[in-house]
């Protein structure tokens, strides 16, 4: 099954984690299928904190393809920030 999830970078003490659609059995941090977008906890100033290409996330979802609890919930941060356009 393909779940879309967090993928941990980063230094120690400076977390960084990529969106990406992997296969449930791979590790957290190994292969994965596709990166879709960032989360950035530790930005700061203008700098950007979530970033989805939503029409990847779409494509993957439509496919069958899972959200984790925290990629669901960065989703609706990331849908909140976004400003709908008319």
């Amino acid at each position: 099954m393909v779940v879309i999830r967090l993928a941990r970078g980063g230094a120690k003490k400076r977390p960084f984690f990529n969106i990406v659609a992997t296969d449930s059995r791979n590790r957290r941090d190994g292969r994965f299928i596709e990166r879709i977008g960032f989360y950035n906890p530790v930005a700061s100033g203008a700098a950007e904190t979530v970033r989805i290409a939503q029409d990847r996330l779409t494509h993957w979802t439509d496919h069958g393809a899972q959200l984790s609890p925290a990629v669901a919930r960065l989703v609706a941060l990331a849908a909140k920030q976004t400003p709908a356009a008319v």
